[in-house]
Formats: C-alpha cells, structure tokens, sequence
C-alpha cells in the first residue's frame, strides 16, 4: 500500500474555536434524546464533526475583508454585480440567479421546467436533488456508470453511463426528459469525479434528443483538479481553464455555493435561456426575494464571490484531495474497507462489508453512525437505505439502497492531521469489536428526506436473534 503522507496546509491558521468531548456516559444519553438520529444532535456536544462538508468550513482573510463591502441595498446592490461577474467567468452562462443554497435553487429550478411525470436523469441524484425532483411530482433516474460498483482504484468512477442514458431517451421520449443532470463530482458514489469526455458524450446525447444539459456543479473545482490529474491531456491547463471547458458543454448549473464556493451560504442558478430565467425569477421573487439577493444578504454575496476566486488555487486543491487521500489510507488501516480512490471531499466507509451481520433493512450504516459518536464523539453520516430507502408508492415494496455507505465529510481548512488521526483511531477500536453491533429500527418518519428527522431505536437481543 502506498504511504501518504498528511500534506502541509496552504495557509496559516489566525483564528480558533475550542471543541470538548463529552464523557462516554454524557454522549450515551445525547443519542438517547437524539432517538439515534445525529442530526438532531448539539454542535456543541460534537467534538469532531463530518456530518457535512456543506457551509461548514472556514472562510479566509479575504473572504472575511470582502464581507465589510456587502451592500445591502434591496435592489441593484453593487454586491450582486460582483457576484454575477465571478460566476459568469467560471460557468460562461449569461443569466445569474442567487439563491441562499443549493436546494432553493433546484426547488425553482425544478418547479418552472418539470411537469408530472417528467423524468430526470442523471449520473446519481443526492438526495435533496432527488427529493426535489420528486417534491414536483417528477422521477428521479439514476444512471451511474458500471465502474461506480467496483473495488477496483478506477479514476473516473463518477460518470454517466451514457448508454444506459441514450436507451432511456429513446425508450422514454426526449419529451418526457426536460432536462438531464449531471452532479460534479458524484456525491453518491463516494465522491467520483466525472471525466472530459464523460461530460462531452453526455452533452453530445442531449444536443441529438434536443434536451437541456444541467450541471449539479457543488463540487465543480475538485471535479476540475481531477480532469488535471487524471485525464491525458489536461495536465498543463489551469484548473480555471478545465472547469471553463466542463462549464461549456451545459446549458446550465445549479450549485450550493456552501462546499466550491468556500462560504457559509449562498448558491445559485446560471442559465442562458431567456424564458426559463424569466419565469426562475418570478417565482424567486415569491419565495426567496429579488434577484440581486435572492435570500442572501450582501455580505453573504461577497463571501461567495471571493471563494470562487479562491477555489481555483491549484495549491489549496492539491492540499484538499491529498488530504482525503491521506485520510482514506489511515481509514483503512484501522480496519474500515472504504470506496476507493478517495474523492475530493469525503472519505465513504462501506458499511455493508464492514457489518454483514446487519442487514440492509436495519441500517448497517447507521449502526456505524451511532457507534462513531458513542466512541469518539465523531458525526458522520449514513449513505445507505436510511437516506435512500423506503417503500415504493406504486407497489408498496421496500426499497433498498444499492450501497450501505457512510460518508466522513470533511469541512474545508478546518480539521489538522491530528483531528483526522484521532478519527482513524477511534474506527479501529470500533472495527475490532464490530460484531457485537447492532442494527437500528425507525420508530418514526418523514415521507421525504426521512434521514433528517426520524427518530430510531437500537435493536433489542431479542430482535437481534429473530
């Protein structure tokens, strides 16, 4: 196995927050009042915490100078126009809507171009996109390629199987298929990037088919250092001019500006069609506010506008996925088999192989969620049947993810070496007993989004025999 070692920060820490770990018998009695459920969890009561690389990270001197020079203004404000040029010069696409995160902007997305049962397909929907979709009486479809499935260290796992892809349109009808969507990188599938070409042939298919041509682009700098990395001929470009290029191919992007755009809120929608943009913005304006804030304040504009100048720094993504790299090697020295290569963001712990003995219909992955924080005081979060499962609505049969995942997030130039090799360590104590776990059961639910609210309870000895 090739050694890592843990690469050293492009930056200078200037500011702190002090962090506590609670006794095993205070963290025993959080989860009870949590019903096992980690999101309803206390920051304060979480010493390391990977929940979510999503707004969580730490802005830099600049982004924070850039927040004196918010302007407020309702209307017009100069701080949109800053915002709008950054995103223009990254994505090419001439209309620029803010939105306070990523899912307002699928939720206006989705609700001007969707009718009932229009399908959307895409490489893997996560699962607020999914929810959304839904959400507009729409249908998720998911096409990863055959590669996402394997063990195997494949580059480029994240990509669109464009054959199944190319079959769905012409079984389906182009007119049933008002968009396709393509996530960079793939969240779902541990993190995968997408390649040039992936994102080329898929354009190429939607232009035949007449269809538009989304990016969910969250992720959209990581998904460019890896093209560099990774794909031939892209080693000498910079990674403005790579992620130009993937911008080129689509009609559009949704982003939650809260993981590439290095800031604590913000997202947006960048489009060229007029009427679509049009009507994007009448409904902003009911449930976000007008489109030079859109649910932003003006600081929050500026902040986003900085980080997405920032994000471009080859130095500061060498350190971002080295840092995964690192941490996925020490990981799986402890004794958790993770999906391999290691993405940008997250390291994903296959739960499923690492707990056989709980079957999918228990949460294999929410068994390892709970245990991190009984142990350690860790939150991670489950990426399997908790997340993705329930019943079907048409014939009421249980639906199962196709992986049992946890996912360690990573917040952007927060957490040093030593708070990732405590993390490690506490998965070793855990994969040394891992057998003694048990599964979990959920005692209460959402329709949509249940992962977020339900409310679960450990599997007595008893249940555990049966």
């Amino acid at each position: 196995m090739k050694e890592y070692r843990h690469p050293a920060e492009p930056f200078r820490i200037k500011s702190v927050e002090p962090i506590s770990l609670l006794s095993p018998q205070e963290r025993e009695k959080v989860l009870r009042e949590a019903h096992y459920n980690i999101f309803k969890i206390k920051a304060e009561n979480v010493y390391i915490d990977l929940l979510t690389d999503s707004g969580t990270g730490a802005m830099s001197s600049q982004q924070w100078a850039a927040i004196m020079l918010g302007d407020e203004s309702y209307a017009g404000a100069k701080s949109f126009y800053h915002f709008e040029e950054a995103v223009k010069d990254i994505t090419g696409k001439k209309n620029i809507i803010p939105t306070h995160q990523g899912r307002v902007a699928e939720n206006v997305f989705f609700s001007v171009v969707l009718k009932k049962g229009d399908f959307v397909p895409n490489n893997t929907h996560f699962d607020t996109t999914g929810a959304n979709v839904r959400h507009k009486l729409g249908i998720p479809v998911n096409f990863p390629c055959p590669e996402a499935a394997l063990d195997d260290e494949i580059p480029f796992k994240g990509n669109m199987d464009t054959h199944r892809l190319e079959q769905f349109i012409e079984q389906k009808g182009a007119e049933k298929v008002p968009v396709v969507f393509m996530t960079v990188t793939n969240n779902s599938t541990g993190g995968q990037p997408v390649s040039m070409a992936n994102i080329r042939e898929t354009a190429g298919i939607c232009r035949r088919h007449g269809i538009p041509f989304f990016f969910d682009c969250a992720r959209f700098a990581e998904n460019a250092f890896f093209i560099k990395k990774y794909e031939p001929g892209y080693e000498g470009k910079s990674i403005r001019d790579i992620a130009r290029e993937m911008f080129s191919y689509t009609d559009g992007a949704l982003m939650s500006a809260k993981k590439d755009g290095l800031a604590n809120m913000g997202g947006f929608i960048a489009l060229n069609d007029d009427d679509v943009t049009r009507r994007c913005i009448e409904l902003l304006i009911v449930i976000e506010g007008f489109p030079t804030y859109g649910g932003m304040s003006g600081r929050d504009i500026e902040a986003v506008a900085a980080g997405l100048r920032e994000v471009l720094h080859e130095d500061y993504l060498a350190y971002r996925v080295g840092q995964m790299e690192y941490f996925g090697q020490i990981l799986e020295q402890a004794g958790a088999p993770i999906i391999k290569p290691t993405g940008g963001h997250a390291v994903f712990i296959d739960a499923g192989k690492m707990l056989p003995h709980i079957s999918p219909d228990h949460f294999p992955g929410q068994a390892l969620v709970v245990e991190l924080y009984r142990a350690g005081g860790i939150r991670a979060v489950e990426i399997g049947t908790l997340m993705f499962g329930g019943f079907d609505p048409d014939t009421g049969e249980r639906v199962r993810a196709t992986r049992e995942l946890v996912r360690l997030a990573v917040p952007r130039r927060v957490y040093t070496a030593s708070h990732l090799d405590y993390v490690a360590e506490i998965m070793g104590k855990i994969s040394s007993g891992k057998n003694k776990l048990r599964g979990y059961k959920i005692t209460r639910q959402a329709v949509l989004l249940r992962h977020f609210t339900a409310e679960l309870a450990e599997l007595s000895e008893e249940e555990v025999r049966v």
